[in-house]
């Protein structure tokens, strides 16, 4: 019973000093309530320049291989002419 009543003191003591507290900070201004503000560092700009890309023109190269004309023999020649014998 003596533990039960030193805890119901205890608590009761404990309240009144809270009140206390809260009521001389009240009436008398003690510390305020402060407002803190934090101010982000400005991020630098980052400026990032991208070459304008040229537009390649594409070129076909297309190679054409003609056969060398070759020399007519002597027959050849007479049967174009139309002397055959």
């Amino acid at each position: 019973m003596k533990e039960i009543k030193n805890a119901v003191i205890g608590v009761i003591v404990l309240a009144i000093t809270t009140l206390g507290g809260v009521l001389i900070n009240k009436y008398i201004g003690g510390e305020g309530e402060e407002k803190i503000e934090t101010v982000a560092p400005a991020q630098p700009n980052v400026i990032i320049n991208i070459p304008q890309q040229e537009a390649k023109k594409d070129t076909v190269v297309k190679i054409i291989k003609q056969k060398a004309k070759t020399k007519l023999s002597e027959t050849e020649k007479r049967k174009k002419e139309g002397i055959d014998w």
